[in-house]
């Protein structure tokens, strides 16, 4: 395509012995390079502006049972590396007042699908390889949520998460993902109609309220924002959920893309349209492999046009090498450094794992269906991890 690349890709799949339902979707678009900032010596900035952000929301049906009578199916309650905090990063303006509300730290999901790979690899002698993909398992990662639950299951996997979370000690983090005509017309199109959408977003607060949860919310659909038919009152909808959310005591955080996509003049003002001083802030470069350096440079940009005052979340789940030429299973990516805090006195109040990587994008460069488990790029994953 003229001017840049563009790649969709998604699937709803039955995977392994528990029925998962997985979408995941992508867009690679021409972006923007953004000169590197040092976070630390070995967090530097040197990547291709092409935007990859593969979609990972959870299980459902079968996993919905599953997570109520048995509760966390991973067993192992701390992430591979000491969660330390990050040293303060130079901020555009104060910080939001209040304290940061992923200060515990974010909690362990009740599904994975790199334990069940690990314990499988372990069944069959694989002690190597099962220890790579635990890699994985250990580290807490977001819980996506959809119309691909009905109301009584998207309840009963919220319980059981915070739930999880409260056993931990920890925060539950979730990612709200059914925006009318999300995806446009791309493999992960779908969403909510705009009425069903506002029931939605409210079932989802209350059943949150005073749990002391985390939201993403809408992943691409500020980013996206006009580019096609049906979006309905989309910033409205967005705004009334910040609302809605933050009046139930859970911290949201408006997606607003990566520093590769859209200028962060206009993403300023899709924020601000939308809500982002009524929440806790925003969160950039979910399921991207822009390098931390790069996406805080660009956070604190948006913090200044927006004032100064919301606080942010960085997407590290693959990141670990930055970009490496492709979306679909590119391979040379690496794991971003894991789940921790800000560091008191920054804006940033965490870099989270809210891809959940391993599974594949889809059907190319060697990769099974979109949703499914792969060996292959999750081994890589792993030897090529942030350390």
């Amino acid at each position: 395509m003229p001017g840049g690349q563009q790649g969709h890709r998604g699937g709803i799949r039955d995977t392994g012995p528990i029925v998962q339902l997985r979408r995941m979707s992508g867009v690679s678009a021409q972006g923007r390079v953004r000169p590197p900032v040092r976070l630390s010596s070995g967090d530097l900035s040197n990547e291709d502006p092409m935007r990859p952000h593969p979609r990972m929301p959870p299980a459902a049906a079968a996993l919905v049972a599953m997570a109520v009578a048995l509760g966390a199916v991973v067993s192992v309650t701390g992430s591979a590396h000491a969660a330390e905090p990050l040293g303060a990063a130079a901020s555009a303006a104060a910080p939001t007042p209040g304290p940061n509300p992923l200060a515990r730290g974010a909690a362990l999901p009740t599904y994975s699908a790199a334990a069940v790979a690990a314990a499988d690899a372990r069944a069959k002698g694989r002690a190597a390889v099962a220890d790579a993909f635990d890699v994985i398992a250990r580290t807490p990662t977001a819980t996506w949520l959809g119309e691909w639950y009905s109301d009584a299951e998207l309840v009963r996997v919220l319980k059981a998460e915070t739930a999880a979370a409260k056993k931990q000690k920890k925060v539950a983090t979730f990612v709200m993902y059914a925006i009318p005509a999300r995806d446009c017309a791309a493999h992960s199109q779908g969403g909510l109609t705009p009425t069903r959408y506002r029931a939605w977003t409210k079932l989802i607060a209350d059943t949150l309220r005073g749990t002391g949860s985390a939201v993403i919310v809408e992943p691409d659909a500020l980013a996206m924002l006009g580019d096609c038919a049906g979006q309905g009152p989309r910033t409205t909808l967005i705004r009334d959920a910040v609302s809605a959310l933050t009046a139930s005591g859970v911290a949201a955080y408006i997606d607003a893309g990566n520093a590769n996509w859209v200028p962060p003049e206009t993403m300023a003002q899709r924020l601000r349209d939308a809500g982002v001083l009524n929440g806790r802030g925003f969160a950039t470069n979910v399921s991207n492999f822009s390098r931390t350096a790069t996406e805080q440079q660009y956070a604190e940009r948006l913090r200044a046009l927006l004032g100064g005052t919301p606080r942010y979340v960085i997407d590290t789940s693959r990141n670990g090498r930055g970009w490496q030429g492709g979306w679909c299973n590119p391979s040379g990516t690496g794991l971003g450094t894991t789940p921790r805090t800000g560091a008191s006195g920054s804006a940033l109040d965490a870099l989270l794992w809210i891809k959940r990587p391993g599974e594949s994008d889809g059907v190319c460069n060697g990769g099974p269906a979109a949703g499914s488990w792969y060996d292959k790029a999750a081994l890589e994953l792993v030897r090529n991890r942030a350390r």
